[in-house]
């Protein structure tokens, strides 16, 4: 919940200033409705923790690759 209080802040509230009260609720349901609950970083990830996407994303990256496949040269070739 903290996380959420805190990107609200940051994304919406530090950087706007609003001369009434309701233009401030307005603004912070509508940054909430159509953007923090769009959002998922669950959904980005593959809906692994991120410890767990960033592992597999590490193992992907260092798998030794396969060698080529070495092809006899043509008859005649040389």
């Amino acid at each position: 919940m903290e996380n959420f209080w805190s990107t609200l802040k940051i994304e919406l509230v530090y950087r706007t200033s609003w001369r009434t009260r309701d233009e401030a609720e307005n603004a912070i349901f509508a940054y909430i409705d159509g953007w923090y609950n769009t959002r998922r970083i669950q959904k980005e990830l593959g809906y692994l923790s991120p410890n767990e996407y960033e592992t597999a994303w590490h193992s992907h990256r260092t798998e030794p690759a396969e060698p080529p496949i070495a092809t006899p040269a043509p008859a005649g070739s040389r």
